[in-house]
């Protein structure tokens, strides 16, 4: 049976086409887009994309052209005979055999090039940062500042950073959208990848992934980076390595002597005089002033990086009374928290016996803009019902429910023995937030 050409089906699809085109053309602004060259990395993976879409579009026309071309020119006909035949053709075998080489030669040199460019060492005078994956949560290192924070992770504009990759656990992956591309971390084997923030970059925040299924909370290992100035980036360092200090410090006042008058010699007794000065008031020199706290402005995220602010809804599978949310005392909660189960998980640096290394390191906590992994604002509401029970707050958290009277939804069991109420939580939550 001879088919028919019919226009009119045609102009149909043609028209739909263009419709599904200008639909897709429609979409706004996607914030963590990989093609804007806020580093060298992606500036040198952006301008390999355009190589690369360039000469692929060229194929593509070439090709349909072909293919239109032939479907028109050898389409059966009433009267038609056989079409000559080609095979055996040696210069038409030669031909499409030479130009996609060609093209190859073209799409690789570029391509080879970028990969030695982005895998070659970083320099010396790099920033090191070391990236260490857990189940689902990240730790940023700066060995060469003595700092060890979690989720947040600081960077100054116009200095190349080394990030060395590692996990403690299952395979995770490293990425940055808007900085470079991702670098999976792999177990007993350390990876490495390196950029350099544009010198010119404004101060800007922006969202960083977990893009290597590493469990069922892998969708909400996330974490925020903040790229800064030079003397923000400095002014960040300078609190950081400052321990966690909670309670002020008072300074004992200086008290003299009082006179006593010696015990004569021969008596085999100590001077009096000694055992008063021995027991007296040492006078203490005042602590050196504090750094100020300095993080990235929260109001800056509020206008101009709202994407990077989670969103994530709070659980309705446990409920915390809100008439105490925001009442603690952080005196007590320093002592509650200090005979709890959380200081066999966490480090607050300063604070004696307190330095596991389990979970995140809370020493400056009160200052981060997110908690969980970035799954969560850091207000006092959702670290409330976190402390409670993380478990329901994040699916698969090693972190264990704490509060009174919750079923962890992973042993099934009801917490009784050891439980915080909810007043204690409030405490405790009025301390983390303490620590800036």
């Amino acid at each position: 049976m001879v088919g028919t050409f019919r226009p009119r089906r045609m102009a149909s699809i043609a028209l739909l086409g263009a419709l599904a085109l200008g639909l897709a053309a429609c979409g706004g602004e996607y914030p963590n887009s990989t093609f804007n060259p806020n580093s060298d990395y992606n500036a040198a993976i952006d301008a390999l994309w355009d190589k690369l879409l360039f000469w692929g579009t060229l194929v593509f026309i070439g090709v349909e052209a072909a293919l239109v071309y032939t479907i028109f020119k050898f389409r059966r006909r009433p009267d038609g005979g056989v079409p000559k035949q080609v095979h055996g053709n040696t210069a038409l075998e030669i031909t499409w055999t030479a130009i996609p080489a060609v093209i190859l030669i073209f799409i690789a040199i570029p391509t080879v090039r970028t990969i030695f460019q982005t895998q070659a060492k970083a320099a010396p005078d790099a920033l090191q940062v070391e990236v260490i994956g857990h189940q689902w949560w990240w730790e940023f290192r700066y060995p060469q500042y003595g700092i060890t924070t979690a989720n947040e992770l600081y960077l100054p504009n116009g200095r190349t950073v080394n990030f060395q990759l590692k996990t403690v656990d299952v395979l995770h992956s490293f990425w940055i959208p808007q900085m470079g591309g991702k670098r999976d971390l792999i177990s007993n084997r350390t990876n490495y990848l390196w950029f350099t923030p544009n010198a010119d970059l404004p101060s800007s925040a922006w969202n960083g992934f977990c893009a290597e299924f590493c469990g069922p909370s892998h969708a909400n290992m996330k974490f925020r980076v903040f790229t800064v100035t030079p003397d923000e980036f400095g002014q960040w360092t300078a609190h950081q390595k400052q321990p966690a200090i909670f309670p002020a410090v008072a300074v004992a006042p200086a008290t003299a002597a009082p006179a006593v008058a010696p015990v004569p010699s021969g008596t085999g007794s100590t001077p009096l005089l000694q055992v008063a000065a021995a027991t007296a008031p040492v006078a203490m020199a005042p602590p050196a002033a504090p750094v100020p706290v300095w993080t990235f402005p929260k109001e800056r995220i509020e206008k101009d990086f709202a994407f990077t602010i989670p969103n994530t809804p709070l659980t309705n599978q446990i409920s915390f009374d809100d008439a105490l949310i925001g009442t603690g005392d952080a005196e007590r909660g320093r002592q509650i928290y200090g005979r709890s189960s959380c200081i066999g998980c966490h480090a607050i640096a300063g604070t004696p016996f307190n330095m596991a290394a389990v979970g995140p390191n809370l020493t400056h906590v009160g200052s981060r803009h997110t908690i969980a992994g970035g799954l969560y604002p850091n207000t006092t509401k959702h670290l409330s019902y976190w402390i409670k029970s993380a478990p329901h707050m994040k699916p698969g958290s090693i972190m264990p429910s704490l509060g009174k009277g919750v079923t962890d939804p992973k042993t099934k069991m009801v917490v009784n023995v050891g439980g915080l109420t909810d007043a204690e939580v409030a405490d405790i939550v009025a301390y983390l937030q303490a620590l800036k």
